[in-house]
């Protein structure tokens, strides 16, 4: 069997912020949307923005992060898969049909007055890492030594 992937990754600001509701078994699950846009020009030469909304869901600890530090205007970066649902609506018998990422990764981007938390910060499989920039490392060349070709490792 082939092997396939359902992968999504999206940079993008919250359109309102999540609400969080949980299961029977205590379960936090957050469902909120992001936008996505991307300039294009039209058929006259003039640049348009597209707007592209996208309908999010996290879990557990993801989602409690989420609603914690979330905020509607926030930029974040997410990593997930597509999941799409369908049901008959009740009333008018209808088929419906539902399109939404389920979250693996996010990465709260810029501070905290822009809604994505102080200095940034990551939720889902790779929650431990440490997000804050690294100290600039001191040379250990000699003063006034260059670096070569030959220096470079590859």
């Amino acid at each position: 069997m082939a092997k396939s992937v359902n992968k999504v990754i999206l940079i993008g600001n919250l359109g309102k912020d999540p609400e969080v509701k949980y299961t029977q078994t205590g379960m936090a699950v957050a469902r909120f949307s992001v936008a996505t846009t991307d300039r294009v020009k039209d058929k006259d030469g003039n640049w348009q923005d597209r707007t592209e909304w996208h309908n999010l869901v996290a879990f557990q600890r993801t989602a409690e992060i989420a609603a914690e530090y979330l905020k509607k205007g926030g930029k974040v970066y997410i990593e997930g898969r597509l999941h799409s649902d369908s049901w008959d609506d009740k009333e008018t018998g209808q088929k419906k049909y539902k399109t939404e990422i389920i979250i693996n990764d996010l990465v709260l981007l810029g501070g905290r007055d822009a809604g994505g938390g102080e200095g940034g910060g990551r939720a889902g499989k790779s929650s431990g890492m440490d997000q804050r920039t690294p100290e600039p490392e001191h040379s250990q060349a000699p003063t006034g030594a260059e670096i070569t070709d030959e220096d470079i490792p590859f």
